[in-house]
């Protein structure tokens, strides 16, 4: 007899949100955006656009990871590849989808793939996404293949992978800088803290430190009811790097405003002042003052919390980006109804749901490399399941 699945708070939790959204859905491509968003003529990307950044800088793991394996051979970040190109792969998905509920006219999605504009951001942003979910899925069928026993299947599949880790590694680069370049075009209307020709250099660098805590925070909390994933020096190494990505986006950024004179735009109490200070604050300064600390990256507690501030900083970047930047406070603003937060939560949750399913079902963890445990993962305030609960 099978058994059932647990009932726990957080399955109960994201099958309301699931259905809650699945239901907002269905009022928009039945009733259409005018009806059941707060888009308009003067803000036509909202929430679902800037849920679209979001999630595709949180993907930026799989190519992050995949790069540092396969082509420059670290080969001690073998264990968390599958995680990283499975969280990828969902996360393209979703972002389709969420582009698809985001078009005005969503029967037209196939029009990129015939009527083709070279000229445009968007194309190239289209083919890229098209391109990169579709060598994410090859990236992803030997993990299949090796569920139902097609061993040979996965013998062929690695003999070609190589090349197409290299074209995803293109591929994502190209798109992430991208999704800058398409506000290279407001100069007049994006708000000075956050526009600048440099916009897709920023895009890139700081997917790349939320790739990383997005992979970092994975691991930790896998790694809670099962033997780690990934020794705590190499997890302190990360969390270096990101340190230093952070510092780098830091100096990157702070000069060009400089040199453009845009803290001049800076008020003490402004509406747009209060979203930049919390920003920079909250999901830069504060995450890499910790992870300057050696024994902040060897500590669960705060390498997850520093994590977790570098994935709120992503996060409030673009959506400052995609629509404060955009306001007029207060004549001017944007604030998304409540079918498009039931839909963007709802897809959350779908997200986070299929990794988690697809996690237990699939062999995406891997034994140490030659099946020999690092010493290391035997101790430290990192290690193992007996850690304290995050």
């Amino acid at each position: 007899m099978s058994h059932l699945p647990r009932i726990t708070f957080w399955r109960v939790l994201a099958t309301l949100l699931i259905l809650s959204g699945l239901v907002a859905a269905i009022l928009r491509f039945r009733l259409g955006l005018g009806a059941t968003t707060n888009l308009s003529d003067a803000f036509p990307w909202g929430l679902w656009i800037g849920f679209d950044f979001i999630g595709i800088g949180l993907a930026a793991a799989g190519f992050t990871i995949v790069a540092a394996v396969h082509i420059f051979h670290a080969r001690e970040y073998e264990p968390i590849v599958r995680p990283a190109v499975l969280t990828a792969f969902i996360g393209y998905l979703l972002v389709v989808l969420v582009l698809v509920i985001d078009l005005g006219r969503p029967e037209h999605f196939w029009h990129p793939l015939v009527m083709w504009n070279p000229h445009s951001v968007m194309f190239e942003i289209t083919w890229c996404l098209i391109l990169y979910t579709t060598v994410l899925s090859l990236e992803f069928a030997p993990i299949v293949a090796e569920k139902f026993g097609f061993h040979h299947r996965v013998q062929w599949l690695h003999t070609f992978s190589l090349p197409f880790m290299i074209l995803g590694v293109i591929l994502s680069t190209l798109h992430q800088s991208s999704f800058g370049s398409l506000y290279l075009i407001v100069p007049n209307r994006l708000h000075a803290l956050w526009y600048t020709p440099l916009l897709p250099v920023l895009f890139f660098v700081s997917c790349l430190a939320s790739g990383l805590s997005m992979v970092i925070i994975q691991t930790l909390v896998l790694s809670r009811h099962r033997p780690a994933i990934l020794s705590p020096k190499l997890l302190g190494h990360l969390g270096k790097l990101i340190a230093v990505i952070l510092a780098l986006y830091l100096v990157v950024r702070l000069q060009d405003m400089y040199t453009r004179g845009a803290f001049r735009g800076l008020e003490p109490f402004g509406y747009h002042s209060l979203a930049f200070y919390s920003e920079i604050l909250v999901g830069f300064v504060a995450p890499l003052v910790l992870l300057m600390s050696d024994r902040i990256r060897h500590s669960r507690r705060g390498l997850y919390a520093a994590c977790l501030m570098v994935l709120a900083g992503f996060a409030a970047n673009r959506m400052n980006t995609a629509v404060t930047g955009l306001e007029r406070w207060p004549a001017q603003t944007y604030v998304p109804s409540i079918p498009e937060v039931l839909i963007t939560l709802g897809i959350a949750a779908v997200g986070f749901s299929a990794f988690f399913l697809l996690a237990n079902y699939l062999p995406i963890f891997n034994a140490a490399p030659h099946g020999k445990p690092d010493p290391e993962s035997a101790g430290g305030d990192l290690a193992g399941p007996t850690s304290p609960a995050v």
